[in-house]
């Protein structure tokens, strides 16, 4: 693997230079990444050009400096699969840029712009995909079709982790249920009387004390209800009162036959 020290001193500095301004100021649709230990590999992340069965997708590729750059053409590669004429199933990148008409004075942006063309007019004259080249001269329609489907499946920009605002709507319905679970526990929580304190009486005594509503004759009408001790000692008194009738009758009965 080629490393900086690969290159000249003067083409190192004129990299460096470069590719700052190719980062601060990227070709459209460009967007540029560099090692900073080894400027012999460039890569770049192309966005497909609207209008063409590439749009939405965003293909990695890199180029690749050889020692006498820039004296020979750097070599071109797709690192993400694309059905394309001019660029093989192994990624390689046909064009004459980077070929014949390769020029020492031409700068990385023209090669980088040179290679997005490529996605709005391909070549199939000089097919390195031939199967793509065949279909784009004979039937477009079914190019396209194919080109969308690689791009569809291998291109798809990368989606964010988590959901914007997913945080806050979690923490929100939170608070909604924790409302909504307070709100039935007041309802189900059984109402008090409140009675005035009695001379001498604390406010743990008055609490324990205080007689539950029950509802009563109909909605709506709310009365003190009888506490439970109390209530079972009447109903024992009514039943024991017939009884003791009985036997006093009895008595009666029986010193009147005497």
């Amino acid at each position: 693997m080629a490393t900086n020290e690969n290159l000249p001193p003067n083409v190192i500095k004129q990299l460096a230079k470069e590719l700052k301004h190719l980062d601060e100021s990227p070709p459209e649709g460009i967007k540029v990444g560099v090692n900073d230990d080894d400027f012999s590999t460039i890569y770049a992340d192309i966005e497909g050009p609207a209008g063409t069965p590439y749009e939405n997708g965003v293909f990695n590729m890199k180029l690749v400096l050889s020692h006498d750059f820039p004296h020979s053409p750097p070599k071109g590669y797709f690192l993400t699969k694309i059905f394309h004429p001019n660029i093989s199933k192994t990624g390689e990148i046909c064009v004459n840029t980077l070929k014949r008409d390769w020029n020492p004075s031409l700068g990385l942006r023209h090669v980088l712009i040179v290679v997005r063309c490529l996605l709005i007019e391909p070549f199939p004259e000089s097919a390195l995909n031939e199967q793509a080249g065949k279909m784009l001269l004979e039937n477009y329609e079914e190019y396209a079709r194919h080109a969308r489907l690689y791009t569809g499946i291998h291109a798809q920009k990368p989606k964010p982790k988590f959901k914007s605002g997913a945080i806050s709507e979690s923490t929100t319905a939170l608070n909604v249920g924790q409302t909504n679970a307070d709100h039935k526990n007041q309802a189900a929580a059984p109402a008090t009387t409140a009675l005035p304190l009695a001379k001498g009486e604390n406010f743990q005594e008055h609490q324990t004390s205080a007689t539950p509503l029950t509802e009563i004759g109909g909605s709506g009408s709310n009365v003190p209800a009888m506490p439970a001790s109390a209530a079972q000692k009447k109903e024992a008194g009514l039943a024991k009162a017939p009884a003791d009738k009985k036997k006093m009758d009895a008595r009666k009965k029986s010193l009147k036959r005497l």
